[in-house]
């Protein structure tokens, strides 16, 4: 058996040793933590660290939480950690999804979510090819930590932040749709 190290036999490229492992402990408060319109939003594994393949963020959503209808052209991967969301696809019923469960959104359907209860919901979101962390950082206020409150914005300033997200987007492959009437 050739050794699989050398690449020989394979069609797959010899790897990148420039490239390290990356390692992100959601606690680290060197991680990039973001409240974005509400919800808290930490960046375990960015583009910069994958070479633009995926990213990887935890999310907070509190009750009531999660962002307008939008589409985007990336894939966008969701596990319930803590609570519950309701994941709304197009016209299609809303799905809840509890701990321990995961969906996939297709690129460029139209989606929203929300946490439709009591409780803060928690969650380990996907995406592949990366940049959703990049565009987050354009709008979304620092926080300290991963389970930092988001700050309570007035009206004025949560349409300051969603006019700033909706005029970013298409730099991110992006539309912010209006909610639904």
């Amino acid at each position: 058996m050739a050794d699989p190290a050398a690449g020989a036999d394979t069609a797959v490229p010899d790897e990148d040793r420039i490239r390290e492992l990356a390692v992100a402990r959601p606690e680290d408060p060197d991680l990039v933590h973001l409240a974005v319109v509400g919800d808290t939003y930490t960046v375990l594994l960015s583009g910069r660290q994958t070479n633009g393949r995926m990213a990887m963020l935890d999310m907070l959503i509190p009750p009531g939480g999660g962002p307008p209808p939008h589409r985007h052209d990336f894939e966008e991967s969701f596990r319930v950690l803590e609570g519950a969301i309701e994941v709304q696809l197009r016209d299609e019923p809303p799905v809840r999804l509890e701990v321990g469960e995961t969906a996939n959104v297709p690129a460029n359907a139209v989606h929203a979510f929300r946490n439709p209860d009591a409780v803060t919901a928690r969650l380990l979101c996907t995406v592949a090819p990366a940049g959703l962390e990049d565009f987050f950082a354009e709008f979304g206020d620092r926080v300290p930590t991963r389970t930092s409150a988001a700050p309570q914005l007035s009206d004025a300033e949560r349409q300051e932040r969603l006019g700033r997200a909706a005029a970013a987007a298409p730099r991110y492959g992006m539309v912010i749709l209006p909610p639904p009437g």
